[in-house]
């Protein structure tokens, strides 16, 4: 029987050991066939013990998210929506603490496996959690200018809606406060509205 080609490709992706400074295992997503295409930023140190993506703190707010716009346990949220990062493996930390940005190399180096997952899926909404996964579709802007709305974006050839979030950390209140909170609300509404979700 043939391997499913998004089976394949993760296979593939777990297999990676392209940058040196990365700690790998890769944390792939579920080999979901879906129209929505969720783009983190990049693992912490628990997702590669524990085996999936948005896997703890951050993962508890973006899913209760996705519950107060569609209703969907996190279960299924794992289950209709593919899941992919910027980069794909650990950074490791940074000497002062917080977890280490990925290089402009690591990054280009990841996009190989976007770029696959965009071939592959055809999508037609991506959601953007986080700056470093927005910067990758559309051009660097602040998240009062981006948060709440829907972008049309070619990429690669591929035309999709970019819905960028901001992103769930603990680290950061953006989301908690104002205009954060109003601006999140209103991003989880177009979210709930998007045919690609319905």
């Amino acid at each position: 029987m043939p391997v499913d080609p998004i089976q394949r490709h993760i296979a593939k992706l777990r297999a990676c050991r392209l940058c040196p400074r990365m700690i790998p295992p890769s944390v792939p997503g579920r080999p979901v066939r879906s129209k929505v295409l969720l783009v983190g930023q990049a693992p912490g140190d628990k997702e590669p013990v524990l085996g999936r993506p948005f896997a703890w703190t951050a993962g508890k707010t973006l899913f209760k998210w996705f519950h107060a716009a569609l209703g969907w346990t996190e279960d299924e949220t794992r289950d209709r929506v593919y899941f992919a990062a910027v980069c794909r493996c650990f950074p490791g930390k940074k000497p002062e603490g917080g977890d280490r940005v990925p290089d402009e190399d690591e990054i280009a180096n990841c996009l190989r496996w976007l770029e696959a997952e965009v071939k592959l899926l055809k999508p037609q909404l991506v959601i953007a959690v986080g700056k470093l996964a927005m910067n990758q579709f559309l051009e660097p802007a602040l998240l009062t200018e981006r948060i709440g709305h829907v972008f049309p974006t070619e990429w690669r050839g591929h035309r999709f809606d970019v819905l960028p979030l901001p992103h769930p950390s603990g680290a950061s209140p953006w989301h908690r406060v104002e205009p954060g909170k109003t601006l999140l609300a209103g991003a989880l509404r177009k979210l709930a509205e998007h045919p690609a979700v319905r």
